[in-house]
């Protein structure tokens, strides 16, 4: 390893030390911000410290081992220590390989919540089935991690699909997790209301936005319109008696949000605001307006067949993501919420980059 990647871990390394010693410190013990702040930081160390302490172990016992090799004169423990030396060779190069993937600059959002929006594309009643699919997947994938789901505004078919669904995930790094799952996904299968037997293919765009707080994005009173009226869909009595639905429209932008799944109209108007906050964020990440639509373009796509970043293959049990031409045969774990193995693919192909 290079010097000066070395010099670059001992310095974290000792960070790490310091940070442990603020903690531990009495004089601290009341000051909860500065805790908070210190504990923070040091979580956001601990992966690549326990990374370098093992490649410092793995590295001393090359070492030592070489010195057995060097000086010991019994054949046999010089062939066990061979054997050994080749395993400690192999493990701290993939460590050398963790580590520099550990020291690639972090997307600052990578520890944000997300608001994910899953739309129904080309196919019809069977693409809002497979909508609908695709948030139980990620809702699957949220319980697994213990994340909170918030549903933030939906519309469901009578088939029990969705032709849109919009919700938020709360927990540690769901941004950094899931932020490669935007794009056009598309399905092969029989839907259940094909008699003949024939597979057709379907699509859903999935974006995937980083939570955005209110001091991130500015956005003025007199730029909005809110617009309230009564929910549609299922709910009770309260839903068409009481206009509790919120509709929203930033007009510099052009941007419209909807939320009626709460009961409550202030509910609804903070959830709508937050979607709002966040695909402004978005927006201002760019220059101009042409720019932004261009940059969320790849993710939303048209909906289209042809347009796909993933496929889900019924019919041969198989999932192919199309950017790293990966291709897995469990198709059903997957769709429980079992994505860790591919999404850790995706994250190894960005770092690559």
């Amino acid at each position: 390893m290079q010097a000066s990647i070395t010099q670059q871990l001992e310095t974290i390394n000792e960070r790490y030390k310091e940070l442990e010693d603020t903690i531990n410190n009495p004089e601290f013990a009341t000051d909860y911000s500065k805790i908070q702040e210190v504990a923070k930081e040091k979580s956001s160390l601990e992966s690549v410290v326990a990374l370098y302490h093992r490649y410092r172990k793995v590295q001393t016992e090359i070492n030592d081992t070489e010195e057995i090799i060097a000086h010991e004169n019994d054949k046999e423990l010089v062939e066990l220590a061979l054997d050994d030396l080749s395993k400690l060779k192999i493990e701290v190069g993939t460590l050398e390989t963790e580590l520099l993937a550990a020291l690639r600059p972090k997307d600052p959002r990578d520890s944000k919540n997300v608001i994910i929006e899953i739309r129904a594309g080309t196919g019809g009643g069977e693409a809002s089935l497979f909508a609908g699919d695709l948030y139980r997947m990620y809702a699957r994938y949220a319980e697994e991690h213990r994340w909170a789901i918030d549903i933030l505004n939906s519309s469901e078919t009578e088939l029990g699909g969705v032709k849109e669904i919009v919700f938020q995930l709360n927990g540690k790094g769901v941004y950094g997790r899931l932020k490669f799952e935007g794009g056009t996904h598309r399905v092969q299968r029989v839907p259940a209301t094909e008699t003949s037997g024939r597979i057709h293919t379907s699509a859903a765009t999935v974006v995937v936005l980083p939570e955005v707080d209110e001091v991130e994005v500015e956005i003025r009173t007199e730029d909005l319109d809110i617009e309230t009226m009564r929910a549609g869909g299922h709910g009770g009595q309260n839903v068409n008696k009481v206009s509790s639905a919120v509709r929203i429209v930033h007009r510099p932008t052009g941007l419209t949000v909807a939320c009626q799944d709460e009961r409550s109209q202030h509910r609804n108007k903070d959830k709508a605001m937050a979607i709002l906050r966040a695909r402004l964020f978005d927006l201002e990440q760019k220059k101009q307006a042409e720019e932004i639509s261009a940059e969320r373009r790849p993710q939303v796509g048209s909906g289209d067949r042809s347009e796909k970043i993933r496929t889900y293959n019924f019919p041969q049990n198989r999932v192919t993501d199309h950017r790293i031409g990966v291709t897995l045969h469990n198709l059903p774990q997957m769709l429980n919420g079992q994505l860790d193995g591919l999404l850790d693919q995706l994250s190894a192909a960005a770092n690559e980059n």
